[in-house]
């Protein structure tokens, strides 16, 4: 039995399948916030680096970089403008099932 997944349509009629964030790559996240800034929904929120990324000797601990990290992604509406916008593609997305 295949899955169905969840589908839209766009103004014009045509089939639309949201892709819903399900993963941020911390390691390759600059913090730059422009996803959190294009996001309509309260999906992203900003942490401190070490508190996401073991073991990272590049940064030193007194200078403590922030990264982008999914607060709540059940309020992920699948418009994927936060990929549009990631200079480093650290986002994955994923369809839903129905």
């Amino acid at each position: 039995m295949a899955e169905h997944v969840i589908t839209g349509r766009t103004r014009g009629g045509a089939d639309w399948v949201p892709q819903f964030v399900t993963a941020l790559n911390a390691q390759k996240c600059i913090g730059c916030g422009r996803c959190y800034k294009v996001c309509p929904r309260d999906v992203f929120a900003l942490v401190e680096r070490g508190s996401m990324v073991e073991d990272d000797d590049d940064f030193d601990d007194d200078d403590e970089m922030m990264v982008m990290t999914i607060q709540d992604g059940l309020d992920c509406i699948g418009c994927m403008s936060c990929a549009r916008v990631c200079p480093k593609q650290c986002h994955t997305h994923e369809a839903a099932a129905a």
